[in-house]
């Protein structure tokens, strides 16, 4: 029989690290945190990153891994990630994945084929020296001809994927937009996902009050601290939460105008979430409120169970 692995998942802001948790207490379960940045040390205000309070002494993965410096792959995530998996079921426990990166738990909950991960040195270094005498923007624009859908999930400055995407169409003939489409999933475990959604005026409200949050919380010196250590070109920092402060502390804009465009850029990303989980994955969603959040987790368990304890 194949393992069942539990996964919570939605727009940001909506509620998955706390019903993640009820479902381990719940289920004797553990969680494995599914957030593409969460990964990263000393990233902890931006990324919303439950504190160790809130993890209410479950045993949480993928948390703190690596250094901002560091870059880190779908595939690195899959194959991390489908280990933990593994560990925590051979003990007895249930897996739990709470997180929001949409991409980054398909590839873990499903036998998701990555593009060769070998790299072309010689043709990265010949797109580095067209960056470095034409700017990235020129790079940007090709991906742009060749790949305009991935180029929308991909911020014009973050030259690492820029150049990837550019190197994969170079070697197969094939867009990474291709690839992804012609992926046949089929899952090593049994997943079952729940969704979390929300009123749409509700979630933006939520969204912007934590921000707000965010920053009495310190997050300006969160990213000035990265900033200042030389990070502003690394993956980490293309995150939103930490690429909008970076013009604030050149100089070039107010910080009002960051924490707006965190806001906007925050709620943007609620919706494409919402739309790659609604679109991609088999999800069963629960729309929940401030109001009814107990209730409605106390459904969610009970619902579970029934499905857990299915044979």
């Amino acid at each position: 029989m194949k393992e069942k692995v539990i996964a919570v998942v939605g727009p940001t802001a909506v509620g998955k690290t706390s019903l993640s948790v009820e479902i381990a207490k719940y289920f004797d379960g553990e969680i494995i945190s599914g957030d593409s940045m969460q990964i990263y040390q000393g990233m902890d205000i931006g990324t919303a990153k439950i504190t160790k309070e809130e993890q209410q002494s479950i045993k949480h993965y993928m948390l703190d891994i690596i250094s901002p410096e560091q870059s880190f792959s779908v595939a690195d995530f899959q194959q991390m990630v489908q280990k933990h998996i593994n560990e925590i079921s051979n003990v007895g426990k249930l897996p739990i994945i709470a997180g929001g990166t949409g991409l980054y738990i398909q590839a873990a909950l499903y036998n998701y084929q990555f593009v060769d991960n070998k790299r072309d040195d010689f043709f990265q270094k010949k797109l580095e020296q067209e960056v470095e005498l034409k700017g990235a923007d020129h790079l940007y624009q090709r991906l742009k001809q060749v790949d305009p859908m991935q180029a929308q999930k991909i911020h014009p400055n973050n030259i690492r994927r820029v150049i990837r995407s550019l190197e994969v169409f170079e070697r197969t003939g094939m867009s990474m937009s291709e690839h992804h489409a012609n992926q046949s999933l089929t899952s090593p475990y049994e997943p079952i996902l729940i969704g979390l959604e929300m009123d749409r005026e509700l979630l933006y409200n939520r969204i912007n009050y934590r921000v707000d949050q965010m920053m009495e919380n310190g997050l300006l010196e969160e990213v000035s601290h990265l900033y200042n250590q030389g990070l502003e070109n690394s993956q980490a920092m293309q995150a939103i939460g930490y690429k909008e402060f970076i013009p604030y502390l050149k100089g070039e804009q107010s910080i009002e105008r960051s924490i707006e465009l965190l806001k906007r850029n925050s709620r943007r990303y609620a919706k494409r979430q919402y739309t790659w989980f609604k679109n991609k994955m088999d999800v069963m969603w629960y729309t929940i409120s401030p109001n009814d959040k107990n209730k409605k987790f106390s459904t969610i368990l009970k619902d579970l169970a029934g499905m857990i304890n299915h044979k």
